[in-house]
């Protein structure tokens, strides 16, 4: 079992920034990738970006330039930051990672981000 506790969203007026962080229960090496998503009201749960074991990284185009995806081993953490904001990016954002061993995937509860003048 992997517990993932989210952290950073808020409230942002457009072209602001906010930076994302899921904290997970046990070594990130342990996961074949982690990743963000995001689901708005009515809509389906979106891929927004991705780092896999190795390190390497995937964005969606519509956050291409303005996203950054990390992490960070020694604090077991992921991270988005997210620059110039759009009212499109509303939405929730969740933190997920699949394990190396099982593929099981795992999720966290969620952080809101409202972009909002």
């Amino acid at each position: 079992q992997v517990q993932l506790v989210e952290s950073g969203g808020g409230l942002v007026q457009p072209g602001g920034s906010l930076r994302l962080s899921c904290v997970a229960s046990r070594s990130i090496y342990t996961f074949a990738s982690m990743a963000w998503y995001r689901q708005a009201p009515g809509m389906q749960r979106d891929l927004v970006a991705t780092i896999a074991y190795g390190g390497s990284t995937d964005y969606a185009d519509s956050v291409k330039g303005r996203f950054t995806i990390s992490r960070d081993p020694d604090k077991q953490t992921l991270s988005l930051q997210m620059n110039s904001l759009k009212p499109e990016d509303t939405a929730v954002y969740f933190c997920n990672v699949v394990s190396r061993t099982t593929s099981i995937p795992y999720w966290g509860q969620g952080t809101q981000v409202t972009v909002s003048s």
